[in-house]
């Protein structure tokens, strides 16, 4: 279980977080949205260990995270930056099991495991800059899998990839959590997706940044691109996301309004955020 309890950060003279609290029992996919500057890669990073917050803490699997923590992956927006371009694909997901042991034989092994569950089996001998920005950010993911964190983060991991590589990972992103009931944060600009994928939304709000809503995802299971998203509940909780993020408040959307088709699908925000 992740708990976060009165969470602050400053840059500065400004503060980004203020008192944030959350708690993420294990095995849900929780999506983070909110305006540009709000926080959510501030609040992933403090999560991560990767900085230190000015108040509050946050504690997995009762542990307090001071510095990085055994059992956490993370998987970043910029793949190619992620991926180290001299070692081949299975030595890139191979890398980081160097810290829990092992001969090269079984890392290498669970880095070719890894590979062919997120659909790259037989690119292991390959490196990064030849396959395509999509195939790259699958291998980003299947280091974090062969990891076996028991907690994975998210930030913005699909921003960087063209609107069909991006349905295609969420699909896999969707698996993943299936098939191996992992708990994940999952930072996102894009409203429609933190609905689609994410079994509870958190809207974060600014100056300063903390929790605005929490929103349940009562979808039915096994999620598509297509009835999905066309599902008048799906239409009611982005409607509603949408409304938040744009410091509009929750609306209720009766049933008959919420099946009514969109005129025009939320455009996407871009999120420019100091992290």
């Amino acid at each position: 279980m992740l708990e976060i309890t009165d969470l602050t950060h400053s840059y500065g003279d400004h503060t980004v977080l203020e008192k944030t609290s959350l708690t993420v029992p294990d095995g849900e996919l929780v999506s983070i949205v909110g305006p540009s500057g709000c926080g959510k890669s501030t609040l992933l990073r403090c999560v991560a260990g990767l900085i230190s917050p000015v108040g509050g803490r946050v504690v997995l699997d009762g542990t307090p995270i001071d510095g990085v923590p055994d059992g956490l992956a993370v998987v970043f927006q910029d793949y190619s930056r992620s991926l180290l371009p001299w070692l081949t694909v299975r030595d890139n997901v191979a890398l980081p099991l160097r810290r829990r042991g092992g001969s090269k034989a079984e890392r290498r092994a669970a880095a070719e495991e890894a590979l062919s569950s997120v659909g790259l089996h037989g690119a292991g001998r390959r490196y990064p800059w030849q396959l395509s920005g999509g195939m790259q950010q699958r291998v980003a993911i299947a280091r974090a899998l062969a990891y076996r964190p028991s907690l994975l983060l998210m930030d913005e991991p699909f921003g960087s990839v063209d609107a069909q590589t991006r349905e295609d990972l969420e699909d896999l992103v969707l698996k993943v959590h299936r098939d191996e009931g992992m708990t994940i944060l999952l930072v996102t600009h894009d409203i429609d997706e933190s609905v689609y994928v994410g079994d509870r939304v958190v809207v974060l709000g600014r100056d300063p940044g903390g929790i605005r809503a929490e929103l349940e995802v009562k979808l039915p299971s096994p999620r598509d691109q297509i009835s999905t998203r066309a599902d008048p509940d799906f239409v009611r909780l982005r409607t509603e996301v949408s409304r938040l993020v744009r410091g509009a408040g929750a609306l209720e959307v009766p049933s008959e309004a919420a099946a009514e088709p969109q005129k025009e699908s939320e455009p996407r925000e871009e999120d420019t955020e100091e992290t």
